[in-house]
């Protein structure tokens, strides 16, 4: 199956109901360039990481606050397992259907297995909206942290909330 697109994403969310708006803006592959799109309610932007145990059995779609920096030992020690690191781009290809830019909470759409476990930064909660890819670096799609909790509990992804 193919990934979803920009399209899909926002079609689906409107099928389940879910209040959202969308920013469109350059493509963007780091929180720098981000910035520089001086996008409304930046400091609600989410910064997403992709990472794997080092057996490369598990791995993880880590959100944050885009200013929170990811202290990898910590977050290894709360989700029970080894030492943790960046995923290859072929891995998150091949779980995710993402490219580097577009790693988003929204790629666990794509992860139809639930092979790919859903990890919070619990601070994200604190956020009326919070902004993520589309699975597309090309915009920013604002939406409540509790309906993006429940997306990817619906799509069968174990989820952690964690202190980061």
């Amino acid at each position: 199956m193919e990934p979803l697109t920009k399209e899909a994403v926002l079609d689906l969310l409107r099928t389940k109901g879910i209040d959202f708006a969308v920013d469109e803006h350059e493509a963007v592959y780091t929180m720098e360039e981000m910035d520089a799109e001086c996008l409304p309610h930046a400091e609600d932007i989410c910064k997403n990481l992709f990472l794997r145990d080092t057996r490369g059995k598990r791995h993880f779609l880590v959100a944050l606050e885009k200013n929170k920096r990811a202290d990898l030992g910590s977050l290894a020690q709360q989700l029970g397992c080894g030492k943790l690191s960046f995923a290859s781009e072929e891995r998150l290809q091949r779980f995710l259907g993402l490219y580097r830019g577009a790693v988003t909470p929204l790629g666990v759409l794509n992860d139809r297995d639930g092979a790919v476990e859903m990890v919070f930064d619990r601070d994200l909660a604190r956020h009326p909206r919070i902004g993520v890819h589309p699975c597309d670096n090309t915009a920013t799609v604002w939406l409540a942290f509790p309906d993006l909790l429940r997306l990817a509990e619906e799509n069968g992804n174990r989820i952690h909330l964690v202190d980061l």
